[in-house]
């Protein structure tokens, strides 16, 4: 069988509208209709996997949809692993900030610096460093603590040099 040029392109951007199931049932009924063969005409002409369209015709025959586990790809946050740190973070922060006279007036100043933050989150917090989130994470963490990180020394030299 034979599809025309119209018809695949009408075909190709209907599934690639849908998503999840939707597209599976789309796939598996027009492989149906394509008849016998249909599963290898759609992988060639319409570039479809077919084990995605397999698995649309078992949802088809069982009436069962498959759920996709889309959520549970991904990273998880820093804040799942480690769901201390942003209140050790902001305990580090305060007492600094009681310690140094110069960071009290203003509750945004730039006091410690992300590298002094990560430092005192390994030796007085008992952090392992490998367990610890990237520099950048932890910037982004006293940002969104409202804290305004001070740059570090070695960021400055770096920046004159460049």
């Amino acid at each position: 069988m034979e599809i025309s040029d119209d018809l695949k392109s009408e075909l190709i951007q209907t599934a690639q509208a849908l998503k999840g199931s939707e597209r599976r049932m789309f796939m598996a009924r027009t492989v149906k209709a394509l008849g016998p063969g249909g599963q290898r005409l759609a992988e060639r002409e319409l570039g479809w996997n077919r084990a995605t369209v397999r698995k649309g015709m078992r949802e088809l025959e069982s009436g069962l949809t498959c759920l996709d586990a889309t959520h549970l790809r991904g990273r998880k946050p820093v804040e799942e692993r480690l769901p201390d740190l942003m209140h050790d973070i902001r305990d580090l922060v305060e007492a600094w900030r009681r310690n140094h006279a110069e960071c009290r007036s203003d509750a945004r100043a730039p006091c410690m610096s992300v590298e002094d933050v990560r430092r005192a989150l390994i030796e007085h917090k008992g952090y392992h460093p490998d367990d610890l989130p990237s520099v950048q994470t932890i910037a982004a963490r006293l940002r969104a603590l409202g804290y305004r990180p001070r740059r570090s020394i070695r960021y400055l030299r770096r920046r004159r040099t460049s």
